[in-house]
C-alpha cells in the first residue's frame, strides 16, 4: 500500500499558500494606489491649512521615520474617499503649523512609527504560514499512516477514507491477559467456554467429526457480573488475537460509516486468524429493526444489517467467534440470535456464596487483609453482590483503613464499607432534633421488630439512626443467596415496608414523609404479584402491556390495595401486640445509635422470635 508522500503535498500547498497571499497583497497594494493623488504635494497641504480650506480634509494621520524622529510623512484622507501620501521634510514645523490654526488641530488622530522596509512585515506573516502548513500537513500525514488508507486522494482525502475504519482495539502480547484462573465463582461459565478455547487451539479435532464450533457467543447478564473478563480469558487461554470494541463504536451520525468499520474490523480478523471478536454493549447496535426514527436506511440499522451479513457469510475453517455481551437480551433483533450466529447464549449472573468467597479471594490477592478478616463470612452477608460489586467493596475497604492509617484492612473497615456501598455514606456531622432523632428510632426500631417476627424475612444485622445517605437510619438485613421468591415471601417483605410508618403512627399519632421510599418499594412488590406474577384473584395473567382497558386497571388497582391494606393490618398487629418491646428497641437507639443484631436479640426472652427458613416455594399437594 503507498504511503501518503509528506514532501510531495508540503510543497504543492506551500506554492498555492505563496500565490494567494502575494495575490492579496498586490490586490491590497494596488487599491491603495489607485486612491491616491498623485498631484497632492507638502506645499499644497500648507496653502489649504494657512487658507483654512481643510472642509475636504477627513483626517490626517502622521507617520514619523524611526531612525529619525523629526522627518516622516503623513497620510491625507479626503472626504471624497481619495487617500494620499505627503512626504514631511520636518515633522515638529509641520506641528507647530498645525497647532496654529484651529480648523487643522482636530483632523489629527493618531502618530505611528514609520516602518523603514515593508520587506520584514511580508516575510514574517509567510513564515508562520509555511509553518503551519507543514504543521496541518504533517498531522494528516500521521493520522493516514495509523489508519492504514492510501494517499490517492491527498492527506485529507486520506483522513477521511480512514474514517470509517474499525476502531477495535487489538490486545496484543505484551499487554495483560486473563486466564480461566482469574476468573472466579463462574464455574459453570468457564466449562461451557472451554470447548471454544478447545476449538481454537485445536479446530482440525472438531472438523474430523464433523462437529460446528458456535459461530457467536452471546454472554447475557446483569452488569459487573465479569461478562468482559470471560471473554478475554478465553483469548489468554488460546493465545489468539483477542479484538475488542464497543456496540456504541459503530454507530456514527453518517450513514454508512458504521457498516463500513464492521466491514473493515473482520477484514482485519481474517488477517490474523484464528482470533476472537468482543463486542462489548451490542444491544447500542444489535435493537430490533424497525424501531429506529429512519426506519429501515437509518444509520444504525445498516450497521446491524451489514453485521449480519459479516457473521452470516463465514465459512467453516474462518477461526473468528465472535463474543458479545449485553444485558438487555430482549431488545435484540431475533436475526441475531438464530443459529449461525450468535448460536448460543450463556447467562453470567451475580454469583453465590461459594463463587463471592472465591471472587474475594482473587481480589484479596492485592489487598493487606487483618487476620480477623474471614472472607467466608464477609461472602456470607454479600449476597446478591456482583464481582465487580465485590472489588468495589474491598476498595472501599482499603480506602478506609488507609485514612485510620492503618497497616492492614479490618473486618471493621470492611462492614463500614459494606453500608457505605449498600446505603450510604454516614453523615455523622448532620444536626438533627431530638424530636427527629425520636421519631427514626421508632421508625426502625418497628422495621426491627416486624422484620424478625416474619419466618421468610432475611434477619436484622445492624440498626441505626444515624443519617446515612438520604435516609434518616436503616435496618440491614443480613441476605441470603434466593433462587425463587414465593408468594408468603413477598408479603412478608410488604409486611416489613410499613413497620417504620405503623410504628410512627402508634407512638405519635401522626406520620411522616419518612416512609416514602417504604411506600414506593412496597406498591412496586404488590404490583408485580398482580399483573407479572399472577399472585392475585385475578389470575396467573401477564397484564404488563401498554395498552389494557379500563375496567381492566381498576381490578388491578383493586387487587393491589387489597394486598397493601392486608399487610399492613397484619405488620400494625405484630406491633400493637409488642409495644413495649417497641418502646426498649428504641431507646436503645435513642442511647447508642447504632444497635447490633445481638444487641438487638438480647432485649427479647429467648426464643421470642420463629425460626427463620429459607423462602422457598412448597406445596403439600406436590
Amino acid at each position: 500500500m503507498k504511503k501518503p508522500n509528506f514532501f510531495k503535498w508540503f510543497f504543492v500547498y506551500i506554492i498555492i499558500f505563496i500565490f494567494i497571499y502575494f495575490s492579496l497583497n498586490f490586490y491590497s497594494q494596488a487599491g491603495k494606489i489607485g486612491m491616491q493623488s498623485q498631484n497632492y504635494t507638502y506645499s499644497n497641504l500648507v496653502d489649504d491649512i494657512k487658507n483654512n480650506n481643510t472642509n475636504n480634509i477627513k483626517d490626517i494621520e502622521i507617520y514619523l521615520n524611526q531612525e529619525s524622529f523629526d522627518n516622516g510623512y503623513v497620510k491625507v484622507d479626503f472626504k471624497n474617499g481619495i487617500v494620499t501620501k505627503v512626504e514631511i521634510p520636518s515633522i515638529s514645523s509641520f506641528m507647530n503649523l498645525i497647532h496654529s490654526y484651529d480648523n487643522a488641530k482636530n483632523l489629527i488622530i493618531t502618530k505611528k512609527p514609520r516602518v523603514t522596509s515593508s520587506l520584514f512585515s511580508n516575510i514574517i506573516p509567510l513564515i508562520l504560514g509555511i509553518f503551519l502548513i507543514a504543521i496541518v500537513v504533517g498531522i494528516f500525514n500521521q493520522k493516514n499512516r495509523g489508519d492504514g488508507s492510501s494517499s490517492g486522494g491527498g492527506p485529507i482525502g486520506g483522513r477521511m477514507s480512514g474514517f470509517g475504519k474499525s476502531r477495535a482495539k487489538v490486545l496484543t502480547e505484551n499487554q495483560k491477559v486473563a486466564t480461566f484462573k482469574d476468573v472466579a465463582g463462574l464455574k459453570e461459565e468457564k466449562e461451557d467456554l472451554e470447548e471454544i478455547v478447545e476449538f481454537l487451539k485445536c479446530p482440525q479435532k472438531f472438523r474430523e467429526i464433523g462437529a460446528r464450533i458456535p459461530k457467536g457467543i452471546l454472554l447475557v447478564g446483569p452488569p459487573g457480573t465479569g461478562k468482559t473478563l470471560l471473554a478475554r480469558a478465553i483469548a489468554g487461554e488460546a493465545g489468539v488475537k483477542f479484538f475488542s470494541i464497543s456496540g456504541s463504536d459503530f454507530v456514527e451520525m453518517f450513514v454508512g460509516v458504521g457498516a463500513s468499520r464492521v466491514r473493515d474490523m473482520f477484514e482485519e480478523a481474517k488477517k490474523n486468524k484464528p482470533c476472537l471478536i468482543f463486542i462489548d454493549e451490542i444491544d447500542a447496535v444489535g435493537r430490533k429493526r424497525g424501531s429506529g426514527l429512519g426506519g429501515g436506511h437509518d444509520e444504525r440499522e445498516q450497521t446491524l444489517n451489514q453485521l449480519l451479513v459479516e457473521m452470516d457469510g463465514f465459512s467453516p475453517n474462518e477461526n473468528i467467534i465472535i463474543i458479545a455481551a449485553t444485558n438487555r437480551v430482549d431488545i435484540l433483533d431475533p436475526a441475531l440470535l438464530r443459529p449461525g450466529r450468535f448460536d448460543r447464549q450463556i447467562y453470567v449472573g451475580a454469583p453465590d456464596v461459594k463463587g463471592r468467597k472465591e471472587i474475594l479471594e482473587v481480589h484479596a490477592r492485592t489487598r493487606k487483609l487483618s487476620t480477623d478478616v474471614d472472607l467466608e463470612e464477609v461472602a456470607k452477608i454479600t449476597a446478591g453482590f456482583t464481582g465487580a460489586e465485590l472489588e468495589n467493596l474491598l476498595n472501599e475497604s482499603a480506602i478506609i483503613a488507609t485514612k485510620k492509617e492503618k497497616s492492614f484492612i479490618e473486618i471493621d473497615d470492611i462492614r463500614k464499607a459494606l453500608i457505605k456501598v449498600s446505603i450510604g455514606a454516614e453523615k455523622k456531622s448532620r444536626v438533627i432534633s431530638n424530636e427527629e432523632k425520636k421519631i427514626t428510632a421508632y421508625h426502625e426500631a418497628g422495621h426491627a421488630i416486624v422484620g424478625e417476627m416474619l419466618p421468610l424475612v432475611d434477619k436484622v444485622h445492624l440498626i441505626s439512626i444515624i443519617p446515612t445517605g438520604g435516609a434518616g437510619g436503616y435496618t440491614l438485613n443480613l441476605p441470603v443467596d434466593k433462587g425463587y421468591l414465593s408468594k408468603n415471601y413477598l408479603l412478608q417483605e410488604i409486611m416489613v415496608f410499613f413497620g417504620g410508618r405503623i410504628a410512627e403512627d402508634l407512638i405519635f399519632g401522626d406520620i411522616t414523609t419518612g416512609a416514602s421510599n417504604d411506600i414506593e418499594r412496597a406498591t412496586n412488590i404488590a404490583l408485580g404479584m398482580v399483573v407479572k406474577y399472577g399472585m392475585s384473584s385475578l389470575g396467573p395473567i401477564d397484564f404488563n402491556k401498554e395498552k389494557i382497558s379500563q375496567d381492566l386497571s381498576n381490578s388491578i388497582d383493586s387487587e393491589v390495595n387489597k394486598i397493601i391494606t392486608k399487610c399492613y393490618d397484619d405488620a400494625k398487629k405484630i406491633l400493637e401486640e409488642n409495644i413495649e418491646y417497641l418502646h426498649k428497641v428504641a431507646n436503645l437507639l435513642l442511647e447508642k445509635e447504632k444497635v447490633t443484631s445481638e444487641e438487638f436479640l438480647a432485649l427479647f426472652p429467648e426464643g421470642f422470635f420463629p425460626e427463620k427458613v429459607m423462602p422457598t416455594y412448597t406445596n403439600k399437594n406436590i
